[in-house]
């Protein structure tokens, strides 16, 4: 039941960010292949962090530290970026145009994923 509210939880802070950053959208026709198209892009991210985030930490390690944790907005930019080029693969119609987009949708993910599970809690 965790994992399918964690993704629920990540659709909607996807569904905000094409909302608030003019390089993310979602070109569903109607609103339940909208809903439908987020809550897939939510679990193909959620595969996407489970994989490659620790990888990429245990590799970048070095530069966590002498960026002080900044490092981790580039990298979850990359991984919002790679999440697009999958959805592309499988016919999703969800889309990030460029690293700009991703960095301030990937920013916006991680602190609306953030408050929701803080509001709703484990």
């Amino acid at each position: 039941m965790k994992i399918i509210i964690k993704i629920l939880v990540v659709a909607a802070a996807l569904w905000a960010a094409t909302q608030l950053v003019d390089g993310i959208t979602v070109s569903a026709a109607t609103t339940t292949e909208q809903i439908a198209t987020l809550v897939a892009v939510a679990f193909v991210f959620g595969i996407v962090n489970a994989v490659l985030k620790p990888i990429i930490l245990t590799l970048g390690c070095a530069f966590y530290i002498l960026t002080l944790g900044l490092f981790a907005l580039v990298v979850n930019a990359g991984l919002l970026l790679l999440t697009s080029w999958i959805a592309a693969q499988l016919h999703l119609s969800f889309h990030v145009e460029g690293f700009w987009a991703a960095f301030w949708g990937a920013i916006i993910v991680g602190v609306i994923s953030w408050l929701l599970d803080l509001v709703l809690g484990d």
